[in-house]
């Protein structure tokens, strides 16, 4: 237990809240069948899931402004972090809401019947610091097996709470309610059973409705049981395990996952039971953000008050799943969104906590420190549904001498920061930003930076430096610096950046002027220009903004106060996030910061690029971590995309091990991608994005799956890798990763820096 939470009192949490109860449940609103059969083909496809979402959010009686777009309250303020305001709800000694510090939880990957493996695996998480730890129940021996491990537990003197996570069987959750402090459900399959994808229609609504009475009552006597137990629960969704019913009626998308959640909740409220709080869990980080936005505008419009746990499932391992996570949770936590949050990574458990804990902690500084601006009139951001403002590309000019189109990419840039110190190992630099090796001459490839950035540039006389920008310049990866220092020492071919204030401040009087030798120049934007400032690039001949928001301002609001004032006067230029941290910052801090602050902006389709700077930062890991960013926001796909859930008791394989494998072997497939799941319960339901799947079927057995089909049966783990990739070949999505000829053959030759 973190400072600030206290001994929960005896009895049920009060419900008296800061809203008044009893308010009606949401209106159906149906999606036409065919709608929903083409969005569910296209499950991979953001804009097919979050534009259905749009059209049912807008028949649903909100007010519409002036430009058509729906602004409805989804947070306590767009203009500066602030929480949202929450009753407290009580999981054992623990309380959650918005009184409360943001609570921190993983889940153990051991068997649940294994007591003693359980037990320590339990303490191990307390010890790392976990608010509350999840155990799958799967079965009554599982359920039998939970006794003793909360018994065990208090007689070591651990009262962590154990939450329950139930999927399929009302029966065995009644059972374990007995022993832990929290029941988690899943909407999707409480009820209705094992996942499967048949497509029901519904003549009227009535029909739709008739089918509530079944989950009445099956799902009444837990809430009974829970109510004088003083238990709490969590009413999980996911996005790829909505029941049949619910894809049918509304389609696989945000909307979905919020009626879904709404029918159990409503069950709750009908029995005064208010003990719980939601989940709207995606692989997706921009579903993730969609229906956690929509699920809050629905609580505000409906008064209601309960917590919201927050997490990205099936994130994966490593610097992409904690980008993803950092992207998802971050982005609401930005908002004043959350009250719990767990980081789900494909590793020990245990480790799970020290993101979780940055993340909480960068959320609550936000909270408490109110980081904003102050209020603009935002009309043209959207959230019910995804469309990324495109900024203008670079275009050639009759006379230039080089090729300035490769400054942007179409799909977002990333643009590397380097040192007068990285000129020194002009090989070691080539590497370090993605460039393909021949004979010893850099060449662009999949994932190099697009552009550099120099504070400093190498003087004239330094031959070397000047060499190893031109061989760069040659091959399309362009340099920019500042135009004072391009002003003292002219680079040929380089960009000149030059703040925004400057700019405008000498168009007023007569124009700008470029250093000698340049032909095209940038704009740094740092949050605080005035609206006229702004309003002065439309027209211009900038290449692009670099965004580096200046200190004391908020990253997140001042960033979306400009975007505001670029779209609201037409002007198209490319914007780049620039974020420059201070020597010393850990590689973690960046990556939860950036993806926090940064990836809560391109989920909404603000941005066109990421750059970001740190002295005493390994420059290959800011560019990796800088197309990770871009990945997780669903924009530029510059490696395999994994899906692998974080494991449990369910597992029928060693995940972490399998994950490197099939990593190992298929990671060099841009646009491809696999989901790696440890069992049914995590395999055609929660991977909805992925285009190949494999998944555990029963002990050394593995399915394969194609999207949601089940295409191979049982395959022995001895050889389901080398059948995932013949599946991949089947469909035409494979190409033969590089051989290491070409390396060794760099290695022999001398680099012509």
């Amino acid at each position: 237990m973190r400072p600030g939470q206290t001994p929960a009192a005896e009895g049920l949490c009060s419900t008296s809240g800061r809203f008044a109860s009893g308010t009606a449940p949401l209106t159906a609103i149906p999606v036409s069948p065919h709608r929903i059969r083409r969005s569910r083909r296209s499950a991979h496809s953001i804009k097919a899931v979050l534009q259905a979402t749009e059209q049912a959010t807008q028949g649903n009686g909100k007010k519409a402004n002036q430009n058509g777009l729906l602004h409805p309250q989804y947070c306590e303020s767009v203009y500066r972090s602030l929480r949202r305001p929450t009753r407290t709800i009580e999981i054992g000694n623990v309380k959650v809401g918005s009184q409360h510090p943001i609570a921190l939880q993983t889940m153990t990957t051991t068997d649940t019947r294994n007591v003693q493996a359980t037990v320590d695996q339990v303490k191990k998480c307390a010890d790392s610091g976990a608010d509350m730890v999840r155990i799958t129940v799967q079965g009554k021996q599982e359920a039998t097996a939970c006794y003793k491990i909360r018994e065990q537990l208090f007689k070591d003197g651990y009262d962590v709470p154990l939450v329950a996570d139930i999927h399929f069987q009302p029966v065995v959750a009644s059972m374990v309610a007995e022993c832990f402090e929290k029941i988690r459900v899943n909407p999707g399959n409480f009820v209705d059973g094992r996942k499967k994808f048949d497509e029901k229609v519904y003549d009227d609504d009535s029909q739709f409705k008739q089918e509530q009475d079944h989950i009445i009552e099956v799902f009444e006597p837990l809430v009974e049981k829970c109510k004088r137990l003083n238990r709490a629960m969590r009413i999980g969704t996911n996005h790829g395990s909505l029941s049949a019913r619910i894809l049918s009626y509304y389609g696989d998308t945000p909307r979905g996952m919020v009626e879904s959640a709404f029918e159990f909740a409503n069950i709750c409220r009908n029995m005064d039971y208010h003990n719980f709080l939601f989940s709207m869990k995606a692989s997706n980080p921009l579903v993730m953000v969609q229906a956690y936005r929509l699920l809050a505008e629905e609580m505000y419009s409906n008064g209601w008050d309960y917590p919201l746990h927050l997490g990205v499932t099936e994130a994966g391992e490593g610097e992409d799943g904690r980008l993803k996570s950092a992207i998802g949770i971050g982005s609401l936590l930005m908002d004043g969104l959350g009250d719990t949050i767990r980081v789900s990574l494909t590793e020990d458990p245990e480790f799970e906590l020290e993101p979780c804990r940055q993340l909480a902690e960068l959320g609550s500084q936000a909270a408490q420190q109110q980081w904003g601006v102050q209020e603009f009139d935002e009309k043209h951001r959207d959230i019910h549904s995804f469309a990324r403002r495109v900024g203008r590309l670079p275009e050639q000019k009759e006379g230039d001498e080089v090729d300035f189109r490769g400054l942007l990419h179409r799909d977002g840039s990333v643009i590397s920061s380097v040192s007068l110190q990285d000129l020194e190992g002009p090989e070691q630099m080539y590497r370090a930003l993605g460039c393909k090796m021949v004979v010893g001459m850099p060449f662009k490839d999949q994932a190099t930076s697009d552009t550099l950035y120099m504070t400093q540039i190498p003087p004239t006389s330094d031959k070397n430096g000047r060499r190893a920008l031109k061989r760069l310049q040659e091959v399309g990866v362009h340099v920019m610096a500042p135009a004072s220092v391009l002003a003292q020492d002219p680079l040929p071919h380089a960009v000149a950046v030059q703040p925004l204030k400057e700019v405008a401040t000498a168009s007023q009087n007569g124009g700008h002027s470029l250093p000698a030798g340049v032909s095209r120049f940038a704009v740094i934007i740092d949050g605080t220009e005035s609206e006229e400032q702004v309003a002065s690039l439309k027209g211009s001949e900038a290449v692009m903004a670099l965004l580096q928001i200046a200190p004391g301002e908020s990253q997140v609001h001042a960033s979306r106060r400009i975007f505001e004032l670029l779209q609201r006067h037409d002007v198209d230029i490319a914007v780049i996030h620039f974020h420059s941290f201070p020597e010393g910052t850990s590689g973690d801090d960046i990556i939860m910061t950036t993806g926090s602050q940064v990836g809560a902006l391109l989920v909404d389709g603000l941005g066109d690029g990421v750059a970001v700077s740190c002295p005493t930062q390994d420059l290959s890991f800011l560019r990796n971590m800088s197309f990770g960013v871009l990945q997780g926001s669903r924009m530029r796909n510059t490696k395999t995309e994994f899906v692998s859930c974080p494991s449990c008791g369910r597992t029928l394989f060693d995940l972490q091990e399998v994950t490197d494998q099939i990593r190992t072997r298929t990671g060099h497939l841009p646009g491809v991608s696999i989901a790696i799941m440890g069992c049914i319960v995590n395999g055609p339901g929660e991977m909805a994005d992925a285009d190949f799947g494999y998944v555990g079927g029963a002990p050394g057995k593995i399915d394969l799956y194609v999207g949601k089909e089940v295409v191979r049966r049982a395959i022995p783990m001895s050889g389901a890798t080398d059948e995932l990739i013949e599946l991949i070949k089947e469909h035409d999505r494979w190409v033969e990763p590089e051989t290491e000829e070409s390396e060794q053959e760099e290695q022999r030759q001398p680099v012509a820096a």
